[in-house]
């Protein structure tokens, strides 16, 4: 459970799910045991009658199956505010990159202990709109490839929610390479 009883009634609720080391100021992190992406229980017993204004997911969902990642949303959408949405990034199943791919693949690249080893799904622009959109959002891209491969790139603040591993961010992107991309995306809830 997340304890947000420290925050004013009228202060904006941040989350971020599966933070890690992941520290931003006015953003709460979550972890997995605390906040199940899940469990409704969980969601309720954190937020009661309280509405999140914004969500930061960065390599999560990947984590879960595509129905998984469906219910996931859902909670998400039942706990936010009208008006406010989920950052979600993960590993583009699209960047064509055989290294990449094979890091990012379902499963992972092979040892149990790699942090890819839990894998349940590679999604694509399409999947994850998809997903996000039968949960009731409204999807909007920010950093994907497609089919072709081709990278495309629409600007967003990271001050509504920072991806290290995004074009602009992750340390292996330099001199116009990308060695490393994420598919992002914002799912608003109207």
């Amino acid at each position: 459970m997340i304890d947000i009883s420290r925050l004013a009634p009228q202060e904006p609720i941040k989350i971020i799910i599966g933070a890690s080391s992941q520290r931003y100021t006015g953003w709460i992190q979550t972890q997995q045991e605390q906040l199940n992406l899940l469990e409704a229980k969980d969601w309720e017993q954190s937020f009661k009658d309280r509405k999140i204004d914004a969500i930061l997911s960065e390599h999560v969902w990947e984590h879960l199956t595509y129905e998984e990642g469906v219910q996931a949303a859902r909670n998400c959408f039942a706990h936010l505010n009208t008006g406010g949405y989920v950052r979600c990034a993960v590993p583009d199943g699209y960047f064509p990159n055989e290294e990449y791919q094979n890091l990012v693949k379902v499963g992972g690249p092979g040892s149990p202990d790699h942090p890819a080893a839990g894998h349940q799904i590679v999604h694509n622009y399409r999947t994850l709109t998809k997903m996000f959109e039968e949960a009731g959002f409204e999807a909007e891209l920010l950093e994907y490839c497609d089919e072709a491969g081709k990278f495309h790139f629409k600007d967003w603040d990271p001050e509504k929610g920072f991806i290290y591993r995004s074009e602009r961010f992750d340390h292996r992107n330099r001199n116009g390479h990308l060695g490393f991309v994420s598919l992002i995306v914002d799912a608003k809830k109207g």
